[in-house]
């Protein structure tokens, strides 16, 4: 019923991946990380967001309790060995069961879907600009371009466990609809018409999808890591 392609890079400018992600048809669970904090914080924040959530969903807890979990552990991973920089990461993370779906992120990692001819966003940026455009004061185009646009408002391992706001969608799957995940590696180059036109081909097969979204993005700066998985219901 799923297909799915999945892809990373380290990007033109960057001699590490920061990045990192899962997907896993069997278990319905697929989510990608953009860890911050520099090697061996950003990488370490990462990879442990990666597998708890994963080890935290396989033993049978949701999405939202899997994240939390996950930010517990890194900032109290952060506080045990005091160390300068504290480790962060973002999440955007689904989990499919059947036609249902339930998306959940933290940070500016994003999660679209296509369906119908249509892209929609399900994510929303837990950034200042994000928030500077939902007051009105901000054009999506100016966001785009903020010096700014980088510094968000909500991160696991950095947020206070009490503060920590969990962004939360569910849908179903109709017939050929797909759901993206990504990092900001590919936002920040390939704008969002041009992502629903790779996703929309029912030519090619999902992996190479991704593989046009992530040629796509380091056609223009490739200044960061860049990350998708692309999940597309049977038709």
């Amino acid at each position: 019923m799923i297909e799915f392609g999945h892809g990373t890079h380290t990007g033109l400018r960057r001699l590490r991946n920061e990045d990192s992600y899962y997907a896993d048809a069997s278990l319905g669970l697929f989510l990608v990380v953009d860890g911050m904090g520099g090697h061996q914080h950003g990488e370490v924040a990462a990879a442990m967001a990666r597998d708890g959530v994963v080890a935290q969903v396989t033993a049978g807890q949701s999405l939202v309790d899997a994240i939390q979990r996950v930010n517990e552990a890194l900032i109290a991973r952060s506080s045990g060995q005091r160390v300068s920089r504290p480790m962060g990461t973002t999440i955007a993370a689904i989990r499919v069961s059947g036609r249902a779906y339930e998306a959940a992120w933290v940070g500016d990692s994003r999660i679209y879907r296509w369906a119908d001819g249509t892209l929609d966003r399900l994510s929303h940026d837990h950034s200042i600009v994000e928030a500077l455009v939902e007051a009105g004061e901000m054009t999506e185009a100016q966001a785009q371009q903020h010096p700014q646009r980088s510094v968000l408002t909500q991160a696991l391992g950095i947020t206070a466990p009490d503060q920590l706001h969990i962004g939360l969608a569910r849908g179903h799957l109709s017939a050929g609809a797909r759901l993206l995940l990504c990092t900001d590696g590919l936002t920040d180059e390939v704008a969002d018409p041009r992502i629903g036109e790779i996703i929309s081909r029912a030519d090619i097969a999902a992996q190479e999808c991704v593989d046009h979204l992530v040629l796509e993005a380091l056609a223009g700066t490739g200044r960061d890591n860049i990350t998708a998985i692309l999940v597309r219901a049977a038709a």
